[in-house]
């Protein structure tokens, strides 16, 4: 049975079938830079992904953490 939420902007709620094709990873970030060139204050970040390797992103959080924070989190 899937459940449709009163808001109509809402998508369906997804079944558990649905859900296991997912592939979640956590990585481990080990570097944070400045990042001047985005439109809103962000930050550049290297990402540890194990046996994937590292991957490159970017992230609106400034405003939540510091730099040194970020260091070492998942």
């Amino acid at each position: 049975n899937l459940k449709y939420l009163k808001n109509k902007n809402m998508k369906p709620i997804i079944t558990f079938e649905d859900f296991s094709k997912v592939d979640i990873r956590i990585g481990t970030i080990l570097e944070v830079k400045d990042f001047p060139k985005a439109h809103n204050p962000s930050y550049q970040l290297t990402i540890d992904f194990g046996d994937l390797g590292l991957k490159k992103s970017s992230a609106q959080i400034t405003h939540l953490y510091t730099k040194k924070e970020l260091i070492g989190k998942q």
